[in-house]
C-alpha cells in the first residue's frame, strides 16, 4: 500500500460517500484513513495481518452504515464514529484470537488490549479514546509536515529536519549543510511557523 497524505474529513466527501457507485470518492476515503486505523490496530494489539483485515473490515462498515450518518457537530464528529466502528472491529478480532488460544499475538499484557477484550462492544474506553486522538493528531501533524515541505526550499526544509525533527544542534545543522547558524535558525522559525500554521488550518477542518 502506497503512503496515504492524511487529511481531516471533508464534509462534501461525506457526501459523496453515501453514493455506492462512486468509486473515486470511496478510493480517497481509504488512502485518507487506511494508516490511522491501520497505526491504531497494531497499537491496540493486533499484528500486521489482523490490523489490515481490520482496515478492510472497517471501511466495509462505514460503507454500509454510511447512508444513516448524518452529520451534526451538536451529536458528535465524524472522528469519534470512525473510532467507534474501527473500536468495535478491533474488539471481534482479539476476542477472536483470545479465543482461539493464539494468546501471545494479543499482547495481553497490553492496557489497550485489556480494555478492548473487557469491555462491551459500544462501551467507552479513555485508553483508546486517548490513542485515536493520539494517532489523529499524528497523522494530522504528518499531512501538514508534507504541505509545507511542498511550500519552502529542499535547502530550509533539510535545516528544519535536522535541528527540529532530529534534534541536531544547530551548530551541528550548519556545519553539515555548509550554511551559518543565523541560517539555521531563521529557518527553523520560518518552517516551524508555517508547520504550526497548517495545522491550525486542518484542525479548523477538522470535524
Amino acid at each position: 500500500m502506497n503512503e496515504p497524505k492524511f487529511i481531516p474529513t471533508r464534509r462534501s466527501l461525506l457526501s459523496r460517500l453515501k453514493d455506492w457507485d462512486n468509486q473515486d470518492s470511496w478510493r480517497e476515503f481509504f488512502n485518507t484513513y487506511w494508516r490511522l486505523i491501520y497505526d491504531f490496530a497494531v497499537k491496540a494489539g493486533l499484528d500486521d495481518a489482523d490490523a489490515q483485515d481490520v482496515v478492510q473490515e472497517t471501511v466495509i462498515s462505514v460503507a454500509k452504515q454510511m447512508q444513516g450518518f448524518k452529520y451534526d457537530p451538536a451529536c458528535g464528529s465524524f472522528k469519534a464514529w470512525l473510532m467507534q466502528i474501527t473500536r468495535r472491529r478491533i474488539a471481534d478480532r482479539l476476542r477472536k484470537r483470545y479465543r482461539s488460544g493464539d494468546v501471545g499475538a494479543l499482547k495481553v499484557d497490553d492496557s489497550s488490549a485489556a480494555a478492548l477484550l473487557n469491555e462491551l462492544p459500544d462501551g467507552s474506553s479513555s485508553v483508546l479514546e486517548d490513542l485515536w486522538e493520539e494517532e489523529w493528531r499524528r497523522h494530522m501533524a504528518d499531512a501538514a509536515m508534507e504541505r509545507v515541505k511542498r511550500l519552502v526550499s529542499p535547502e530550509q526544509f533539510q535545516m528544519f529536519e535536522f535541528s527540529v525533527l532530529r534534534r541536531w544542534p544547530a551548530g551541528k545543522v550548519a556545519e553539515a549543510l555548509g550554511v551559518s547558524t543565523i541560517q539555521v535558525y531563521m529557518a527553523r522559525h520560518r518552517v516551524g511557523k508555517l508547520v504550526k500554521k497548517e495545522i491550525q488550518r486542518l484542525e479548523q477542518r477538522m470535524i
